[in-house]
């Protein structure tokens, strides 16, 4: 059983709460974030659910009773579908929210070009990686902070938000200082240190699914930001590894309808990952939309045969462009918007 205090509720009504809990003789676990604290009930029983009164004490909003592990994130927590809105973009609800960019930055120019590209052609937030957590340790690692600074500036003149990757909790403060959104890749969803320090932020996360892990191991890895406070939080399929060589990962299309039932909090459909190849992008991406996902991240370079990272997934601006203009049919077809 789960009890969610109410924005500004005081210190003292949470200490009543928990004094309320423990004089029932259960035991508490408390989550506090910025935005809100979660009273959690360890051992709640049906006797607990009959008798307890919480929702009439000062400072609760609501409590809930959930059977899946993942109590936050389930269905059961909220009926209702989780819109996150990031600098007046919606993610979740009828418009598909579109994140295109770079794998990684590379240079100012570059990302000031690729930004005034895909706003252009539709998109309504830039991606881009100034940290790069890579298979090879000779790989390139990304630019870090300065290429943190590109990002704000394209949006700046752009507008669009930014997501970008974080990969450490050390590297939460500084990573916020710049973004919109907090991306965790699919190394590090089980990363529960980096997931603790992400759940203390009111700052909304992009949670990837793990290379090889299932829907409940994603969906877990959200409690963990969840459990911590911060409630914006929205989970990528972008492929899982399989035995199958044709693609880079295995695009499983079936996560998407199934996430939906399963969790109120936006889904997203990663194609680039998903497949490797960019001539795959585009048939996955409106397979994506179909299926039912909140949004799209896509990979665009102006040179993909001279990007420094995943060139081979990434999309030229023309091919993004008209990309956009197709999903613009499909999204109507299931009555969604791009």
């Amino acid at each position: 059983m789960i009890i969610v205090m109410k924005q500004g509720a005081t210190p003292t009504n949470v200490e009543s709460v928990v004094n309320r809990v423990e004089e029932l003789g259960y035991k508490v676990h408390l989550s506090r974030g910025e935005a809100r604290v979660i009273v959690g009930i360890i051992g709640a029983d049906d006797y607990l659910v009959r008798s307890a009164t919480f929702e009439v004490m000062d400072g609760v909003e609501k409590t809930v009773r959930v059977m899946q592990p993942y109590k936050l994130a389930s269905r059961d927590f909220s009926q209702t579908d989780t819109v996150i809105d990031v600098g007046g973009v919606p993610i979740g609800g009828k418009r598909i929210a579109v994140m295109a960019g770079p794998c990684s930055v590379e240079s100012r120019e570059m990302v000031l070009e690729i930004a005034h590209a895909v706003k252009e052609a539709g998109a309504t937030i830039l991606r881009g990686g100034a940290f790069k957590p890579r298979s090879s340790p000779y790989s390139f690692q990304g630019l870090g902070e300065e290429g943190l600074r590109y990002l704000a500036e394209a949006r700046e003149e752009t507008g669009l938000p930014i997501i970008t990757e974080v990969m450490t909790p050390g590297d939460v403060e500084l990573v916020g200082d710049y973004a919109d959104i907090f991306q965790v890749g699919a190394r590090n969803t089980q990363n529960y240190s980096l997931l603790k320090a992400l759940g203390k932020t009111d700052k909304p996360v992009f949670l990837k699914r793990g290379i090889s892990g299932s829907i409940q191991e994603l969906l877990m890895s959200a409690e963990y930001i969840l459990s911590g406070g911060n409630m914006r939080v929205m989970v990528c399929e972008r492929g899982i590894r399989t035995y199958e060589t044709a693609t880079r990962n295995t695009f499983d299309i079936n996560a998407i309808p199934v996430l939906k039932q399963l969790t109120h909090l936006p889904v997203v459909a990663d194609p680039s990952h998903g497949t490797g190849k960019w001539d795959l992008v585009g048939p996955v991406a409106k397979a994506g939309v179909a299926a039912g996902a909140d949004a799209l991240m896509i990979e665009v370079h102006p040179q993909p045969e001279r990007a420094w990272s995943d060139g081979a997934q990434s999309l030229t601006l023309d091919h993004f462009a008209e990309l956009m203009r197709e999903l613009e049919a499909v999204a109507q077809a299931v009555g969604r918007e791009i």
